[in-house]
């Protein structure tokens, strides 16, 4: 009888998965090293938010003076108030160091030859301005196309556009700059900052020059303060303004009350008190 031959069955491994599995590991650890290497953390940074929290919530800080490694760039003035603060709290003198570090003033100063006045003797001195203008603008004041209001802080000295600027336009003809000039030579001998403001109808205005009224207002009154400067007023003494449609003095529903509104303003303003903010109020975008 023949003997059978004995089947040998494979044994199986159990363990297979280990070996992917190493691999995906080992690929995983090289992905997150490449990834540590390409970042960069600023030690400084970290140590400087770490420590305000700390002492924000009255911890005891590690170091007054954080540890820098490698350089620190200064993207912007967050960055220095903030490690001002952190190492002013982390002193306990934050009271101090408020007082201490100074508030850029950007606001323009008049700079002219202002001396110090009594409110009566400013008051006065108006009164002499008003004087000298409505007698340099007599015929035009006759007319009322120039119109001159006295105030106990100011003289305002009123313009119809009609007779300055033509429609649409800030550019004056040669009879409306000597009016101007005219002015200008009355107001020159006093040291008063005078104020130009720019007023216009509701009528809308869409070119390529004016967007809107409040490039239009600040245009014509722009023009009016460049003749003042040319002819020698002090440029410190000037300021430009534009309102646009927004500031009437009458109703735009009629044709004379737009002819109204239609207007250059000069403020004159006095010498007591807190000396007036001047500069150039830019137009709004349309």
């Amino acid at each position: 009888m023949s003997r059978r031959k004995k089947k040998h069955e494979d044994h199986t491994n159990h363990e297979a998965w280990a070996i992917p599995y190493g691999d995906l590991v080992t690929l995983l650890l090289a992905f997150f090293v490449v990834m540590y290497a390409m970042s960069s953390v600023n030690e400084g940074k970290y140590r400087i938010l770490s420590d305000s929290l700390v002492a924000a919530f009255r911890g005891t800080p590690r170091t007054i003076e954080p540890v820098q490694v490698g350089t620190k760039q200064v993207g912007s003035g967050a960055d220095l108030k903030v490690s001002i603060v952190a190492q002013q709290a982390l002193a306990g003198q934050p009271r101090q160091m408020l007082e201490a570090v100074p508030i850029a003033d950007d606001r323009p100063h008049f700079n002219g030859p202002r001396s110090a006045v009594s409110s009566t003797e400013s008051e006065q001195l108006l009164g002499k301005v008003a004087a000298d203008v409505e007698r340099a603008m007599q015929d035009l004041v006759d007319s009322k196309q120039v119109v001159v209001r006295r105030f106990v802080d100011r003289v305002e000295v009123e313009i119809r556009t009609d007779i300055l600027f033509g429609s649409a336009s800030a550019t004056v003809s040669a009879d409306a700059r000597s009016i101007i000039e005219r002015l200008t030579d009355a107001l020159a001998r006093f040291p008063n900052p005078v104020r130009v403001e720019g007023h216009t109808d509701d009528v809308p205005i869409r070119t390529r020059a004016y967007p809107s009224n409040w490039e239009l207002s600040a245009a014509r009154a722009a023009t009016v303060v460049h003749i003042m400067s040319t002819r020698g007023m002090a440029p410190q003494r000037l300021a430009v303004l534009g309102y646009g449609e927004f500031r009437p003095v009458e109703s735009n529903a009629t044709a004379e009350g737009r002819n109204q509104n239609r207007r250059v303003l000069l403020v004159v303003t006095g010498l007591s008190g807190t000396p007036p903010t001047l500069g150039t109020v830019a137009a709004a975008p349309p």
